[in-house]
């Protein structure tokens, strides 16, 4: 009789766990469903592979509303991508306004808040890059399709937010020419596909005026960087 009780005991216990295995792989499924649901992750670009004699500017931020600056890109007709963040135009977007309006320059994503991507998780990350496309979508009527992340940090987690949120590529750089302070940075020789990362900050006029000196010294010129991204 003990060991016709514990053959009960034992399909006893079994049974109550029937339940819950069930109930497991139902719930399983459900938890994964919206990671699953996402897209394909966006390609990573440093550079573009391309033999046209080009090279990429990209201005990030836009706290500095350099009119200097505005009238260079206006005047040579610069095409730039200005990775951009929402509270950096709130105060005054029409600098940015009159740089579409009258130039070659296109609004990319740079987040809302400028966080390190890497340390949120899939649903902060989401809301930090479509937070940025909503913002400009409805300030300028024209969404980003490219995104950087902040410090050119980014992760798998990265990739799939920014293609859920509408950007074909995360974009990060090849050369970084932004001068901050008293520090100058290096002189490279830039090569077609080059992507030249700059700042709207006090310098970016001068900043500017360098980088179109070395593209011009390497017989490269500047061209829309998102007409050279694929979808």
């Amino acid at each position: 009789m003990p060991r016709l009780r514990l053959r009960h005991a034992v399909r006893g216990a079994l049974a109550a766990l029937v339940p819950l295995t069930l109930l497991g792989a139902v719930g399983g499924p459900a938890h994964a469903a919206p990671r699953a649901a996402w897209p394909e992750p966006a390609p990573v670009v440093s550079r573009v592979e391309t033999t046209d004699p080009v090279v990429f500017l990209t201005i990030d931020d836009g706290w500095f509303h350099d009119p200097a600056a505005a009238r260079l890109l206006l005047d040579r007709r610069v095409p730039a991508s200005l990775f951009l963040l929402p509270g950096a135009y709130s105060y005054d977007s029409g600098y940015f306004h009159r740089l579409l309006d009258h130039g070659r320059v296109r609004i990319e994503n740079h987040t809302v808040g400028h966080p390190d991507l890497t340390t949120l998780d899939a649903a902060g990350q989401k809301a930090e890059v479509c937070g940025a496309r909503d913002a400009h979508l409805a300030e300028f009527g024209d969404g980003p399709r490219l995104l950087r992340p902040p410090y050119g940090a980014y992760d798998a987690t990265t990739r799939t937010a920014a293609r859920a949120c509408g950007a074909k590529a995360v974009v990060t750089w090849t050369h970084d020419l932004t001068t901050w302070g008293q520090w100058t940075p290096p002189t490279p020789s830039l090569k077609a596909g080059d992507i030249i990362l700059l700042h709207f900050n006090e310098t970016l006029e001068q900043d500017l005026e360098r980088a179109l000196a070395l593209a011009e010294a390497a017989g490269l010129r500047p061209a829309p960087l998102r007409e050279y991204v694929p979808e």
